[in-house]
């Protein structure tokens, strides 16, 4: 009944012009040249009546006893552009964090692309802002190459329930690259990678980095020093303009972190007002006046899922203690679930 089945299914499939004879029986088995739009698949029906295939892009045939099923044709050309798609189904979650208050915050100075590190209310706001991911699955780690946002992933990461360490993947050179190796598979599994991109810093203010934002607005009038800090193209003298920031932000983006998303990978991201802002308004679909408007807090992540090659803005979580803010997508809610059965 089976090989009845499978030679139906040929003879569907020869009507519609996707293949020609070249049947061949070999101890019980049966084989066909399936062509389809350039393709070259060798499908082969068994004694039990399932079917193998050493190439996957082709019109599916299932033959059974009972029925056979064909499906239509894939048009895609090569097995890439299919995982893609499959790829685009997975649901990952991506979390947004500015670092928490730095040194130069708190002295109302410029700071740029100048690397200062975080004061004790900026610690306490990374270590807030972990507790409000405590839930949310974390794969990888992306931070800016400033230590503000590096200690802002990391004192995060400490919160998390799954205790998994973040670990700076460092690849500047082949030397760096072989002595921060781990030799343990099972250490492996409970790392997460932290890669750092300048890409991610903040923008480059120029001149400006190192003044008090006060005394140059004394000094070049309030209205410059708004268009330098507010406006989308305008830079500030010899620094960055936020379109310019964003050219090199968002390319980063799109090239090294949405594929990980596609794949089904949960990302987080800590870096800066400005490079935020910059990804945000690529996600948001904003335009340049409506992102200059944006302001982000310190030490408050914003949580986004990414599905189908969409991006759908979820807020900020504000708590662990708050079960709600967990349930906007059953795989979140399933991830919290499993983490309440393995801890408790």
């Amino acid at each position: 009944m089976a090989a009845t089945a499978f030679h139906q299914a040929i003879g569907t499939l020869q009507s519609r012009g996707y293949l020609y004879n070249e049947i061949n029986h070999d101890c019980g088995n049966a084989s066909v040249k399936l062509i389809s739009k350039g393709f070259d698949v060798d499908v082969r029906l068994l004694r039990s009546g399932s079917y193998c295939s050493r190439k996957r892009s082709f019109s599916l045939i299932k033959a059974s006893s009972s029925q056979t099923t064909v499906f239509n044709p894939v048009s895609t050309p090569s097995n890439s552009t299919a995982n893609d798609s499959r790829k685009k189904s997975n649901e990952a979650a991506l979390i947004l964090i500015r670092h928490g208050e730095s040194l130069w915050n708190e002295k109302n100075l410029f700071t740029g692309c100048v690397d200062v590190p975080l004061t004790k209310k900026g610690v306490e706001e990374a270590i807030e802002a972990g507790k409000r991911i405590s839930n949310i699955p974390v794969d990888m780690i992306y931070t800016s190459a400033l230590i503000r946002a590096q200690m802002t992933a990391m004192l995060a990461m400490t919160e998390h329930r799954r205790k998994k360490v973040p670990i700076i993947m460092h690849n500047e050179s082949e030397q760096a690259k072989a002595w921060s190796q781990i030799f343990s598979e099972e250490t492996k599994k409970q790392c997460i990678p932290v890669v750092t991109a300048w890409q991610l810093n903040e923008r480059m203010y120029g001149e400006l980095q190192g003044l008090n934002k006060q005394e140059t607005a004394d000094r070049y009038g309030k209205e410059q020093v708004h268009e330098w800090r507010r406006s989308y193209d305008t830079p500030p003298p010899n620094g960055e303009s936020l379109e310019m920031c964003a050219e090199r932000a968002v390319a980063y983006f799109k090239e090294q972190i949405e594929p990980q998303l596609q794949a089904g990978k949960n990302v987080m991201i800590a870096a800066h007002g400005n490079s935020l802002r910059s990804i945000i308004m690529y996600l948001d679909k904003l335009t340049s006046q409506e992102v200059i408007s944006l302001e982000l807090s310190t030490g408050i992540p914003m949580l986004y899922i990414s599905k189908e090659g969409k991006f759908i803005r979820r807020g900020s979580p504000a708590g662990p203690t708050e079960a709600g803010v967990y349930a906007y997508t059953k795989g979140l809610a399933q991830y919290r679930q499993k983490l309440d059965e393995m801890l408790n």
